[in-house]
């Protein structure tokens, strides 16, 4: 399972920049100008990798979609216009996972014109948590008119969230990449749960759904860790157990079978060969996207 993070952020338009010395007083200024000027702990880079490693990237939601047949729908989108109503730094955070979800699903249909929309929105998102310098909308436009730049694409703006997470990381701001995380992720799942429900044949969309009980069990960990310094934190902490709870009827089995290797270019690679059987019913599905349903619409509104 790919990297959540590395398609989170190809999502986001950011061009490369490196935080040069001159950069001090923008990072100082960063800092001043999250509420509370409460200083939260950094998590190893190492504990975030190994959980989101877990995470699958929207672009294979995305992707999943498009193959079912299903057409474009602009309507199960979050609003870009309603990025002038989020003020908090909670909000922006959220909004921006959220948004670049969104763009993604514009992308993966070729939406160009509504993706613009948030293009803008993300840009506006990320001046207002100041970490605007690093997003380029010049050049992901450019990129993403052209479905041949993809690879390029993908490694350039995975190369700018490490360098964002980086910067938070250091500044003790981690739990802004965390929220960054759970937007983007809530809204994957919103996007799955609806096309699952429309295309209830389409096995794919409804086992993917199922298989983000194991995701949201490691997100809950990840915001746990803040829910005791952070009130927004800790509200989002205890709406996401509720989710959690329709999550608990889907079953999941493993059929574990014995690892085998093989060498590829002169180098040897385990297999894990083991397998997992996702058992989801109509009923759970309902029950999840309504769950997600009214925490996104909690959050966002």
């Amino acid at each position: 399972m790919k990297n959540y993070l590395y398609y989170l952020f190809l999502l986001i338009p950011i061009g490369i920049v490196s935080c040069s010395p001159d950069k001090t007083d923008a990072s100082k200024e960063f800092l001043e100008s999250l509420e509370g000027g409460m200083e939260t702990p950094a998590i190893s880079e190492e504990t975030i990798n190994d959980i989101l490693q877990q995470i699958p990237a929207p672009i294979e939601i995305s992707s999943l979609i498009k193959s079912s047949g299903s057409e474009y729908d602009k309507n199960i989108l979050s609003d870009p216009d309603d990025v002038v109503k989020y003020n908090t730094n909670f909000q922006k955070a959220i909004s921006l996972g959220v948004y670049g979800t969104d763009l993604l699903y514009t992308n993966i249909f070729e939406n160009n014109q509504d993706g613009l929309a948030y293009m803008r929105a993300i840009k506006q998102l990320a001046d207002g948590l100041n970490i605007g310098q690093f997003f380029n909308l010049g050049l992901i436009g450019r990129l993403a008119s052209n479905n041949d730049n993809l690879d390029s694409l993908m490694l350039i703006t995975t190369q700018n969230f490490n360098a964002i997470n980086k910067y938070l990381q250091e500044n003790r701001r981690a739990n802004l990449s965390i929220l960054f995380l759970t937007g983007g992720w809530l809204e994957g799942v919103y996007i799955n749960g609806s096309m699952a429900l429309s295309y209830p044949n389409e096995q794919a969309l409804t086992e993917r759904l199922g298989e983000q009980k194991l995701v949201l069990e490691s997100i809950l960990l990840l915001l746990s860790f803040y829910a005791e310094t952070d009130v927004d934190i800790k509200m989002l902490h205890e709406e996401m157990i509720k989710l959690q709870h329709a999550f608990d009827k889907v079953e999941i089995t493993y059929t574990r079978e014995k690892p085998t290797t093989k060498i590829v270019d002169g180098i040897l690679m385990i297999e894990d060969n083991s397998t997992s059987t996702v058992h989801i019913t109509k009923e759970n599905i309902a029950e999840i996207h309504s769950k997600v349903s009214e925490l996104r619409k909690k959050i966002l509104e």
